[in-house]
């Protein structure tokens, strides 16, 4: 019994141990206060997502929580939406709030460079190359200003598409907020088939002629897979 107990608190304590409370880490190294000793460019990511949403939780500490987070940026921020931040543990509504909102202000002042013009197809798949290897269908769409170049790129839907889960409003809603003047309609074939389905002529159709009716053209719908890519308005599917 002796023997269990302490077995019992020496599991207990290598817990207790991993679970590091912020005011339990020295004051001129938590995250906070580093930026302002030492600069923002001496942190880690993970220090850096710790400083973003503050704490952890009884279950998991902060540091914890932004290993998580950096995780999932690793294999590409744009498949971050909000309700997977929010749904991780650790997060909840106001670090997932947190986070978007800083993943949002960097993307419109801080990041710098020329915008991508499309011209033609295959300029689009190294634009999506996060999607390539995925094991669900996502569902992207490129929003293009009038000149032809990329405003915004974003995940519409994950999963197997039809016609509920790729609805109008959700594909043209930031469409409209980008005053975009057409799209671009971009979907992974996990099994490496190029060859359009019938539900993917279907939906393509339905999204064209919502286009049209909200004045945002639908300039092609491409397909793509990691041995290459099929370009849908190319095969005089829509």
């Amino acid at each position: 019994m002796v023997a269990a107990a302490c077995g019992r608190e020496r599991r207990q304590g290598r817990v207790r141990t991993m679970r590091r409370k912020m005011k339990d880490v020295p004051k001129g190294d938590r995250p906070r206060e580093k930026i302002g000793r030492v600069g923002v460019e001496s942190l880690s990511d993970v220090e850096l997502i710790a400083a973003i949403i503050g704490k952890g939780t009884k279950e998991k500490d902060v540091f914890a929580v932004a290993a998580a987070v950096k995780k999932r940026l690793e294999e590409g921020p744009s498949s971050l939406h909000y309700k997977e931040l929010k749904d991780m543990e650790g997060m909840g509504e106001t670090k997932a709030c947190q986070l978007k909102a800083c993943f949002e202000l960097g993307r419109r002042y801080l990041v710098k460079g020329e915008a991508v013009k499309i011209t033609a197809p295959e300029q689009v798949p190294p634009l999506v190359q996060e999607i390539l290897d995925k094991k669900q269908e996502y569902f992207m769409v490129l929003t293009l200003n009038g000149a032809g170049e990329v405003l915004n790129k974003r995940v519409v839907t994950i999963g197997l598409l039809n016609h509920s889960l790729v609805h109008p409003r959700e594909v043209f809603a930031e469409a409209i907020t980008d005053r975009a003047a057409s799209v671009i309609l971009v979907h992974n074939h996990p099994s490496g088939t190029l060859e359009p389905s019938s539900q993917d002529v279907a939906i393509t159709r339905q999204l064209v002629e919502a286009g049209t009716l909200l004045g945002i053209q639908v300039l092609d719908h491409i397909i793509v897979a990691r041995d290459g890519f099929v370009t849908m308005k190319g095969r005089g599917l829509m």
